[in-house]
């Protein structure tokens, strides 16, 4: 796969800076170029009226790493090894953030990085990842003494810190005062969005010949679900629309789904029988304000881009690493289920005169694309492993993107027992789910057929239909041989024998 298909690398005066602003567990249509979405983002309608969605943007996993692994390597997780949270992501892959520090670029990370644990306070593996400037915290609540939030925190608004963390003579994780200020319920001012808004600000205002390369990682609107009070005055109680099907569908479907209503992640997190439908209703309504101080924040950004004259030598992309169920079909949070609101993402893209303004990709992308777009743009040498498009091209109709989307589970979150391994392939208006089984698995085989042209929501599962069988005979097929060539050898090949 070539850098560039038919242009000369820029050379490194006409490099862009290249800015990567990525959200956690943030759903596709909660945005505001979603059509009909109740999310309020007036600045990331702008930045897309300015740039390019991808309204068909599919997550290669539905979890943090494996998919965060993907967008900074371009490859799926079945190839860079990163399979799941709690992995390491292997030796002998080639982060394009090293890649951009190597040539040339000035580099900084802001917020999560998540290429490696950081379970329980400990302090995430520091890879070859090229970061100059590595502002990490994993999350608000993070105790690792390495979590720069909470550095900032202390010495900008040291009373919030020390009632957050209670007994600030010996502060640890295993110190912080359950009964007062939760880090995610601070104000706006004094929040982890904020934080991460204002490091982003100072990086973009230190002058430098250099062009950059910023991954701005915001973890909202990740759960536990909670905003600054003037976020949620956004969303008064029936503003947001009730969740997608209910209980009643389950029937039809795995019965890992019924599990995971009554326990997400295998009873570690909040679950959808946990709540009453107002208590559903208010989680949505409270994500949707997350999103909202997220875009107050991109605001902010991307004027500081402009103030700073970078805005026009600046490939701009907004991206999260995969979505969140929000209640519909009776689930919360996300897992081995592979619905639309789990997998499918916003992608914005904009980069003044070469990204068409205003338009609209509705064909398939990925998460992982974003990689393959920064070495398109920055001119760096192919890396082999790269299974993915240059976004810009796509957008500017140089060349066709995937005529399908492709993600993988590999019982990647809290483990289930038997564990749980979902493959998910949609090709047009089809859409398969395949939950492997016997002889390995523990769990029986089963799967999820969708017609989407009959039922958007994807309500009703075709796999034991009759009438489907044929349907489900071919994408069942090609998933086998998508899963062959998305795998990587991972021993060069030296001789044919």
């Amino acid at each position: 796969m070539t850098t560039t298909d038919t242009e000369e690398r820029p050379s490194m005066s006409s490099r862009p800076n290249i800015l990567v602003i990525c959200t956690d567990q943030h759903r596709f249509d909660a945005v505001g170029t979603h059509p009909g979405s109740a999310a309020i983002t007036p600045n990331l309608v702008a930045l897309a009226e300015r740039g390019a969605v991808f309204e068909q943007c599919y997550a290669p996993n539905t979890v943090c790493s494996p998919t965060r692994a993907s967008m900074l390597t371009g490859e799926y997780p079945s190839s860079h090894g990163l399979w799941a949270n709690g992995v390491t992501l292997p030796e002998g892959r080639s982060l394009v953030s090293r890649e951009l520090a190597d040539a040339g670029y000035r580099t900084g990370l802001v917020g999560k990085f998540h290429l490696a644990s950081a379970f329980e306070g400990r302090t995430e593996e520091r890879l070859d990842d090229g970061f100059e400037t590595f502002a990490w915290a994993h999350d608000p609540f993070h105790g690792a003494p390495e979590n720069a939030y909470h550095r900032w925190l202390r010495e900008r608004h040291p009373a919030l810190w020390a009632e957050a963390m209670g007994d600030v003579v010996t502060p640890d994780v295993e110190n912080f005062a359950h009964e007062n200020t939760r880090f995610d319920e601070m104000p706006a001012h004094a929040s982890y969005s904020t934080w991460v808004t204002e490091e982003v600000g100072d990086f973009l205002r230190t002058e430098d010949d250099r062009p950059f390369f910023l991954l701005a990682n915001y973890f909202a609107p990740h759960h536990p679900f909670a905003a600054p009070q003037e976020y949620l005055d956004l969303y008064p109680p029936g503003s947001v629309p009730p969740p997608v099907g209910g209980p009643d569908e389950l029937a039809t479907k795995p019965t890992l789904q019924s599990e995971a209503s009554r326990a997400s992640y295998v009873g570690h997190g909040p679950s959808f029988a946990d709540f009453t439908p107002e208590g559903i209703d208010e989680i949505r309504r409270t994500y949707h304000a997350m999103v909202s101080q997220i875009d107050d924040g991109v605001g902010r950004i991307l004027r500081t881009l402009r103030e700073q004259g970078l805005e026009r030598d600046t490939l701009v992309v907004f991206v999260s690493d995969h979505g969140e169920m929000l209640g519909d079909h009776a689930l919360l949070l996300k897992g081995p289920m592979m619905y639309d609101p789990a997998v499918r993402v916003p992608l914005v893209v904009s980069w003044p005169d070469l990204v068409p303004a205003g338009h609209r990709v509705t064909d398939f992308v990925g998460v992982h694309d974003v990689a393959h777009t920064i070495r398109c743009a920055a001119g760096l040498e192919p890396y082999a492993r790269d299974q993915g498009l240059d976004l810009v091209a796509v957008a500017r109709e140089e060349r066709e993107a995937r005529t399908y989307a492709w993600a993988e589970y590999r019982d990647s979150g809290y483990p289930y027992d038997p564990p749980a391994h979902t493959t998910m392939y949609r090709r047009h208006d089809s859409k398969v789910v395949v939950w492997h089984g016997d002889p390995d698995a523990g769990r029986p085989a089963t799967g999820e057929l969708y017609d989407l042209a009959d039922d958007p929501d994807e309500l009703v599962n075709r796999w034991d239909d009759p009438a489907y069988a044929r349907r489900r005979l071919e994408l069942c097929a090609a998933v086998s041989d998508l899963q062959m060539l998305h795998e990587h050898r991972h021993a060069d090949r030296v001789a044919p024998w």
